[in-house]
């Protein structure tokens, strides 16, 4: 299993989640596990999922949910799970 870390912040509006699901079914990704907050106004999401069924290159969905999240007025950040364990190691 190929897990990756997908992380979206910004001010919240109607269809953030709907859009990045789609867009991950569409590419073969499963979503393993994902919680979502919205305090203030302000939306937080963070998803595990399954990158093994992906048919393309990895940079190719990290660019793809950079162009949603702009296109939504969020930001969006996608790292392999080993990356973003090394990365947030105490």
């Amino acid at each position: 299993m190929n897990r990756t870390i997908i992380t979206v912040v910004g001010k919240d509006t109607v269809g953030i989640i709907a859009k990045v699901c789609t867009y991950l079914a569409e590419k073969g990704i499963n979503i393993l596990d994902i919680t979502q907050t919205i305090v203030q106004g302000y939306f937080n999401m963070m998803m595990i999922v399954d990158t093994s069924g992906l048919k393309e290159e990895f940079t190719s969905l990290v660019t793809d949910l950079d162009v949603i999240g702009m296109g939504l007025g969020v930001q969006i950040k996608c790292q392999r799970e080993e990356i973003f364990d090394k990365m947030h190691r105490i």
